[in-house]
């Protein structure tokens, strides 16, 4: 019999762009995905990771990466022991009751996630605040869009994004400001590149200290010093008021405040602002007439669109820069139209979702006030309570701060990393260890943050949950299960809701029970729908069946909405704020008279590098996902600092030199990468690589705690999210003379353990990292991609024995097939793992490990990635050093992660190509295919054709 495929239709669990999916499964399996062609946000369109999703929902990747039963531990030292349910919530509840009952409802903190649906943010947020009586609630959204909150209602009255998703295509300049899109929002970017091919008119400004693929596309390019964003926009009001390209009118009538702005920027003249920022006078009043809409010979206005993201979010003056921009909005009317508007790009899938529950520790539910005594009213009654706490809680890193002070005594982690994510990660350890009681409820085992908890708890994830997700345009969609829970995983609106109700009886408090009483998501979505009746973001027309019947849809949809739509089912409000009138008291936008002020960290002598982090193409936050699917390692295969060429030449440093990048907090040591992309004194990590993937020991001797142990916690005073964007450092060259690489292709069923195993010998190492890789030739969307390990270290001494055998070991290097050389004396080791003969003196390589001396590994991994028949000879393949034997082919760098393309064809190709950019771009992809289906390569296609001339006639 032929097993039945069935489709089910849901939503992407990364980024807000909030792409439709249509996930394939037979029986309890889920076999594939594409994009939902009916979806608004993206119309089929998927994303390198979104097409790699099935990847990770594979049965063998279940098996070994996810938590599929409650575990303990009797002690922190020890390994968890499995735990039914029943034991494990009532061991939580019990240990919860008795710390609130000695310490009070403060003494605990709820630290969850922007990747929870909307039902779960609901029923954590009503537990904390609800029936504990603590705002000890927060997100991992703080690290995300609080600060894009806090400008919104700091100006607009609301956190609502006025814009949407078709303004892009309306608009005929897009400024697009501290976000690299073409990576953190690429079929968004997908929109931008379709605008500009459709209007080659429209303008683009893009605003980043980076070069990057984004700002690679921009008509300007504006490479600002970090953190001056303020200052830029200031000036650039500067001289729209000296020109004369405001909107005195609008002004007039629909805001307030502009006087005291007007004084503020007066100062910032263009001469001070370009000397500030680092940027050309004649650009600031190019960018400030684009901005502006002022086009020759023309006296209407054309609309202008901002997209931003974490350059202005995460930063000590974050509420201050998203303010600073919308004043130019509001300036200039660039608002309440067709291409007009502020849209801050969500980092999360459901960042926005948690922000409209209220589910932080500032917020209430429906974007209502916390200091407001008739709001907090308002949601007592809703929820039948008799009050709920007015003391705003403890924000993200507040938390973990008050947790490594004693202060915080109990630690409720779901569905976040922070052992991983947060800022100055020796806080967070010190906060995870003072702790006493820690429970982690998450769907992934491999989460840095669960070698801390006393209770794990397993939750359901993408593919398994049902319920709502709202994207960065205020579109809600339904969330479908396709499969079963794994195991014994729960909902995670379940867990908190079981959770609630015995605390409730734990507390001697039995009737607060019903306060959690939920029978479905549904039932959880209905009572959230109640709380935004009257509000402005009034969700009473939408229902479960209406979302169903009618598709995404967008908020405000108040009840009886639905009913006046003649042309069929009402999808909600594109854009807000058409006729001027804000949910402000008096009706109108309020400009802020915000002060520019510099980075926590300037750069001084002994930290003269700025250093930010941010996002690569293919990966996703802690990679815990998207770090099961090994060819989504192919563009960016391993870790590295990034940093200007001139800067690696002045420090004497090479292409691939181990260097020590320090901050005030920690350090790490990182292989160096000369990118034009980065300005003087100005240095990149990837934010990905926490503790579970690079290692090694610190300064202290102690196991490395990945990129943010470099990262400051100080955060804006408003929105309380931390600077991860820039922290000052010191880099110099590490001493680490003695290399170690071991490669090994692995069977599906092993590999995660495997990698497990390594990652445990990582700190035996100075520097150390451990990645999978897949077959070069594997499709994206390969169904069972062969998978292998890359461990690559160094140390300044060797390492015992022992380190390496127990290497070998996990990577199976051993056995008949395999070769040995050791020279105890210069301490180099060499083991070469065979394949049986293929033919008479032909074998592949299968796995390799090089110690002491590192001239063979290069062609080695060469030869393990392209799985070429050798002809063999113990002695030649052994003892070769600087080049194999019999030659190998070379693997270039992959360009294009669905079709593998790599950087070697693309130049090949591009010398025979004729004809103008886009005719040759063109070429590339007919010949090539790549660029042709999620597009992400695009940006990066578009610089090689730049970079490479047409060929010249022949005579």
């Amino acid at each position: 019999m032929i097993p039945i495929t069935r489709d089910t239709k849901s939503t992407c669990p990364y980024c807000g762009v909030g792409c439709g999916v249509v996930i394939e499964s037979v029986g309890q399996h889920i076999t594939g995905v594409r994009g939902d062609p009916d979806h608004p946000a993206n119309f089929g369109r998927l994303c390198s990771k979104g097409q790699s999703l099935h990847l990770t929902a594979a049965e063998q990747v279940t098996r070994q990466n996810r938590l599929l039963r409650p575990q303990w531990r009797p002690a922190r030292s020890q390994a968890p022991e499995a735990i039914g349910w029943d034991a494990a919530m009532a061991m939580a509840s019990q240990r919860l009751a008795d710390i609130v009952q000695r310490h009070g409802a403060d003494a605990v903190g709820f630290y969850i996630s922007g990747q929870l649906l909307t039902e779960d943010y609901y029923v954590f947020n009503k537990l904390a605040k609800g029936l504990l009586g603590t705002n000890n609630i927060d997100s991992n959204s703080r690290l995300c869009m609080s600060s894009a909150v806090a400008g919104y209602k700091m100006t607009l009255g609301a956190d609502a994004p006025p814009a949407c998703y078709d303004d892009i295509a309306h608009a005929q300049c897009l400024f697009i400001a501290g976000s690299n899109a073409a990576f953190a929002h690429p079929i968004l970017f997908r929109r931008i590149e379709d605008a500009k091919r459709a209007n080659p008119a429209q303008k683009m400004i893009v605003v980043d200290p980076r070069r990057t693929d984004t700002a690679d596309m921009a008509d300007l390019h504006l490479a600002i010093q970090p953190g001056t964003d303020v200052m830029l926009f200031h000036g650039l009001l500067h001289i729209m008021l000296a020109q004369g390209w405001t909107q005195p009118d609008y002004i007039a009538a629909h805001t307030s405040g502009f006087e005291a702005l007007q004084a503020r920027v007066a100062d910032h003249t263009p001469a001070q602002v370009a000397q500030i920022c680092g940027v050309a006078e004649a650009d600031l009043h190019t960018a400030a007439r684009w901005f502006a809409g002022v086009q020759d010979g023309q006296s209407q206005r054309t609309p202008t669109l901002s997209l931003y993201c974490q350059g202005l979010n995460q930063s000590s003056n974050g509420t201050a820069k998203n303010a600073a921009l919308i004043n130019l909005h509001l300036a200039t009317q660039q608002i309440g139209r067709p291409g007009a508007g502020p849209l801050s790009l969500t980092g999360q899938p459901n960042a926005m979702g948690g922000r409209e529950v209220g589910g932080m520790a500032n917020l209430m539910s429906a974007h209502r006030d916390m200091a407001n005594p008739q709001h907090r009213a308002e949601v007592a009654a809703l929820w039948g309570v008799v009050d709920v706490p007015a003391k705003p809680g403890l924000t993200a890193v507040e938390m973990f701060e008050a947790a490594a002070d004693g202060q915080i005594k109990a630690l409720w982690i779901a569905c976040t990393n922070p052992a991983q994510s947060m800022p100055d990660q020796t806080t967070v350890r010190r906060a995870l260890q003072r702790a006493e009681w820690v429970v982690v409820q998450e769907a992934f085992a491999t989460a840095s943050t669960c070698d801390y908890a006393d209770l794990l708890l397993p939750a359901t994830t993408w593919g398994e949950k049902e319920g709502t997700v709202t994207n960065s345009e205020r579109r809600i969609t339904r969330v479908r299960a396709a499969v079963s829970a794994p195991g014994q995983a729960r909902a995670d609106w379940a867990i908190a809701a079981e959770l609630g109700q015995r605390l409730a009886r734990d507390l001697g408090r039995p009737e607060a029970a019903a306060l959690l009483a939920y029978n479905s998501p549904e039932s959880v979505w209905n009572e959230h729908r109640e709380s935004t009746r009257g509000r402005d973001l009034d969700i009473t027309g939408l229902s479960y069946a209406h979302l169903d019947s009618a598709g995404p849809s967008q908020w405000p949809l108040a009840e009886g909405a639905a009913r006046t739509q003649p042309q069929g089912p009402q999808q909600g409000q594109a854009r807000l704020y058409t006729d001027g009138q804000f949910p402000t008291p008096d009706g109108r936008a309020r400009f802020a008279a915000v002060a520019w002020q510099p980075v926590a960290e300037e750069r001084v002598s002994q930290f003269p590098f700025s250093l930010t982090t941010g996002r690569l193409r293919d990966q996703w936050h802690g990679m815990t996902r998207t770090g099961t699917a090994g060819r989504l390692f192919g563009h960016s295969p391993e870790p590295c600092v990034q940093m200007n060429p001139q800067d690696v030449v002045r420090l004497g440093l090479a292409e691939g030199d181990l260097v020590t990048v320090r901050s005030k907090r920690g350090s790490l040591v990182l292989p160096v990468q000369a990118s034009a992309q980065l300005g003087a004194c100005q240095a990149f990590i990837a934010m990905h690589w926490g503790p579970e993937v690079l290692c090694g020991r610190d300064a202290q001797g102690q196991p490395g705690l990945g990129v943010n142990v470099l990262t400051t916690s100080a955060y804006c005073p408003n929105s309380k999210q931390p600077e991860l964007k820039h922290a000052a450092v010191h880099i110099g060259r590490a001493v680490a003379l003695w290399p170690v690489l071991a490669m090994a292709w692995l069977p599906s069923d092993r590999v995660w353990r495997v990698q497990k195993q390594l990652q445990s010998l990582l700190s035996a190492f100075d520097y150390a990292h451990v990645v999978p890789f897949a077959h070069p030739n594997d499709g994206l969307t390969e169904s069972a991609p062969r998978t292998g390990l890359l461990l690559r270290a160094a140390s300044a001494q060797p390492v015992a024995a022992s380190v390496l055998e127990a290497m070998e070991g996990a990577l199976d290097l051993a056995g008949a097939h395999a070769l040995r050389y050791e020279d105890a004396q210069r301490a180099q080791r060499r083991v070469l793992k065979l394949s049986e003969s293929l033919a008479p003196r032909q074998r592949q390589l299968q796995g390799f490990l090089t110690a002491g001396d590192d001239r063979s590994s290069h062609w080695l991994k060469n030869l393990l990635l392209n799985q070429q028949a050798m002809a063999f000879s113990a002695c030649q393949w052994l003892m070769a050093t600087n080049a194999p034997p019999n030659g190998a082919a070379t693997q270039s760098r992959q360009i294009c992660s669905c079709l593998n393309v790599r950087e070697d064809a693309i130049q090949a190709c591009l010398k025979t190509a004729k004809g103008s950019d886009d005719a040759r771009l063109s070429q590339l992809k007919s010949q090539l295919r790549c660029g042709t289906q999620c597009g992400s390569c695009v940006p990066e296609l578009r610089r090689m054709v730049r970079n490479t001339f047409e060929p010249a006639p022949a005579d």
